[in-house]
């Protein structure tokens, strides 16, 4: 599973560094999908993760590189889609910011044992992911502030004046929709990793 996953990141990587839209907007929106494979290289053998949570960690990779490749506003599908006056490819990008997150937290809470309590580990993933959220959020801002113009394909506002709000309540969704509907699966595979 381990090269067919490094298959299909490396494929979807290369095909997004192809002629992207905006350079430096690949290179922002990649980084993290950069960052996240290379943790994976680095603590493969040492803490061995769900085969769900590789494919959800590959997902929201390929999320980021289209997004790179294209920028979030233009993301050919996503154009007028369902008669928006605005491409929300970045939506899809922030809902995966929180549902992502959150099985991965889950997944290190449980397995190293930090938070006891179903109750509070889902308040403190959610809590967590909301957190990384705003971060990012915050990251947006002080690129567009060192950047110029360059970075409005970066933040992709589109001129949404409550985008950022908005991004941040995908995330909150997206980590609510994880734990609703994927603890029980993901109990079954760290149970069986055991």
């Amino acid at each position: 599973m381990a090269y067919l996953w490094a298959f299909a990141f490396t494929a979807v990587l290369i095909w997004s560094g192809i002629n992207p839209k905006d350079q430096f907007t690949w290179f922002l929106e990649v980084a993290p999908a950069l960052v996240g494979a290379v943790a994976l290289l680095a603590t493969y053998r040492r803490l061995r993760l769900t085969p769900m949570l590789y494919l959800l960690i590959l997902a929201h990779s390929i999320i980021l590189m289209v997004g790179g490749h294209y920028t979030y506003a233009e993301v050919p599908l996503f154009d007028g889609l369902f008669g928006a006056e605005r491409n929300n490819y970045d939506k899809v990008g922030h809902f995966f910011q929180g549902f992502e997150p959150a099985i991965l937290a889950r997944e290190i809470l449980i397995r190293l044992n930090v938070v006891n309590g179903n109750r509070w580990r889902n308040l403190f993933i959610v809590s967590l992911c909301l957190a990384f959220s705003a971060l990012y959020e915050l990251i947006e801002w002080w690129v567009a502030e060192l950047t110029g113009e360059n970075a409005e394909a970066f933040l992709g506002t589109q001129g949404y004046v409550w985008d950022t709000q908005s991004d941040m309540a995908w995330a909150l969704t997206g980590a609510l929709v994880a734990l609703l509907l994927m603890s029980r699966w993901h109990d079954r595979q760290i149970a069986a990793l055991r």
